[in-house]
């Protein structure tokens, strides 16, 4: 049996009760972005970041799951595939935030799963070390 796809999003006020996930605004429809890359999903928050944007967390799940969410909530989905960030113009993050979200959490259809990384938010030293060098490859340190 093949395990799950994993993929990666980006969450926002990760692990509070206004806990929500990124998309982006496309006519009248919402996308969220599922990245096939953890370097490329963290390169894309580190721009948010950049513009202002609330911080987002990068939090790997199932993709399957994040379908069933998006389907759940009327939402589209998109694969960036690796490496794939700069190919496609809609990837640059947008240049203005909606100053307030579009959904109520009475309104919220289904939950986003819990990710299997939100249970243990301490990081190690290793795994601290291991992150400050993924950093320093994104910026060609």
């Amino acid at each position: 049996m093949l395990a799950p796809k994993r993929i990666y999003v980006l969450l926002i006020n990760a692990g509070t009760d206004r806990e929500g996930i990124h998309s982006l605004q496309m006519g009248d429809r919402q996308t969220v972005l599922m990245f096939e890359s953890e370097d490329d999903a963290t390169r894309y928050a580190l721009m948010l970041e950049a513009q202002d944007f609330p911080t987002p967390t990068v939090e790997a799940f199932p993709a399957e799951e994040i379908e069933e969410f998006c389907r759940d909530a009327g939402y589209d989905w998109e694969l960036v595939t690796e490496g794939n960030t700069e190919k496609r113009h809609w990837l640059m993050p947008p240049e203005a935030t909606v100053e307030e979200t579009t959904w109520s959490i009475e309104d919220e259809p289904s939950p986003l799963p819990p990710s299997p990384e939100a249970e243990e938010r301490e990081m190690s030293d290793d795994e601290l070390e291991a992150k400050r060098r993924q950093l320093d490859k994104l910026f060609g340190n």
